[in-house]
């Protein structure tokens, strides 16, 4: 006697999950494409397996199976071979060629266009495999995970997947939301402190956008700091997008800045308050403070949307790990709602926070208001 077929909602369940480690698989497959190079040996020109290993220095049977691979998903075109003398079809798979399309490079290859996924989903997954020994002792001891277990490839991800929103949305929000601001950072001079600056991509589309200006980017990881000097010089700004290995609530903001940024990092810091608090002490007196963070539902909502998916399985895998290194901190986590951000800045000694209209899906902009500009 067979069993019964299982029932609609663990039916459901089994098909997302088997597409879940299909995607996964993929995912990891591209992975291998990126740190390897063959997306962009691909880029240059179509290839068979034997070119391919020419371009990038890799073993000929591992090209020709991670080809085959990725033609099968979807990634790359496959074209075969001319048909043999005797007019049947070539059985030779080393004499296939492969073709990485130009509107697949675009989200295959990193790069500031907002359709590359490579720093979103590649390089992150790889981070967290790395670390995954280290979040199941975590789980069982509540200890954080530093972003050293993570390694390269989510200091890759990370600092490169808002690359596209600096680039272009960033000066819009600007110009739009806080016109006066605008104002000020065009007429110049002006300077920006960037608090966690990552890899420098808000400095260097800042330093760019308002020629004025001159930015200090801050960030308590070297290599990070070294990344961030390199896009700065890569971008023509380094003589105004200077970058330093130094916790914010150390620095001396000499007469002040006129705005002071913490950009999607707040939800991942160990002692956030105090960061808010030493970004109140690095602005100038009418200085602006903003903070972009994730956008998450105002409220525990389940089951939740594709954002909020994304944002919970963020945190559970690395941004709370890592928020809870230091001794004593409680840990934030990437879903950081409006409510906590306001509690945030008010133990820091802001009067309110203020959500800036920018219609972001992934992040929200918040404004931190003086308790003077806070009225009934």
């Amino acid at each position: 006697m067979t069993a019964p077929p299982p029932g609609g909602r663990a039916r459901a369940l089994n098909v997302r999950l088997f597409m879940a480690m299909l995607h996964t698989q993929e995912l990891l497959s591209g992975y291998l494409g990126v740190r390897l190079g063959l997306y962009q040996a691909l880029a240059q020109a179509p290839a068979t397996p034997a070119e391919l290993v020419a371009r990038a220095g890799v073993s000929r049977r591992y090209a020709r199976e991670w080809l085959e691979q990725q033609a099968v998903a979807g990634f790359i075109e496959a074209a075969d071979p001319p048909a043999a003398p005797s007019g049947g079809p070539s059985a030779d798979p080393e004499a296939r060629s492969y073709r990485l399309p130009p509107e697949h490079a675009e989200v295959l290859l990193a790069s500031d266009s907002p359709l590359s996924m490579v720093s979103l989903t590649m390089l992150p997954l790889g981070g967290v495999a790395a670390a995954l020994p280290r979040l199941l002792d975590a789980f069982r001891t509540g200890a954080g995970v530093p972003d050293s277990a993570y390694g390269d490839d989510w200091r890759d991800g990370h600092s490169g997947a808002n690359r596209a929103l600096f680039t272009h949305a960033l000066p819009g929000w600007i110009r739009t939301a806080l016109p006066e601001l605008h104002a000020r950072l065009r007429a110049g001079p002006a300077r920006v402190a960037d608090v966690g600056c990552g890899a420098g991509w808000a400095a260097v589309t800042l330093a760019k956008t308002y020629p004025w200006v001159a930015v200090d980017g801050f960030d308590l990881d070297p290599e990070t700091v070294a990344a961030a000097t390199a896009n700065a010089a890569e971008a023509g700004v380094r003589d105004r997008a200077a970058f330093h290995v130094a916790d914010a609530a150390a620095v001396d903001p000499g007469e002040g800045y006129d705005l002071v940024c913490v950009f999607d990092t707040l939800h991942e810091m160990s002692r956030p308050v105090e960061v808010l608090r030493a970004c109140g002490k690095l602005r100038a007196p009418d200085g602006v403070v903003l903070v972009l963070d994730a956008r998450v539902a105002e409220r525990f909502t389940a089951p939740g949307d594709e954002i909020e998916r994304f944002q919970y399985a963020t945190s559970v895998l690395h941004c709370l790990p890592v928020s809870r290194t230091d001794s004593g901190a409680g840990g934030t986590g990437t879903v950081l709602r409006p409510d906590a951000v306001r509690s945030l800045a008010r133990e820091a000694g802001f009067g309110d926070v203020r959500e800036l209209p920018v219609g972001d899906r992934f992040h929200r902009l918040y404004r931190l208001l003086d308790p003077a500009d806070v009225h009934p």
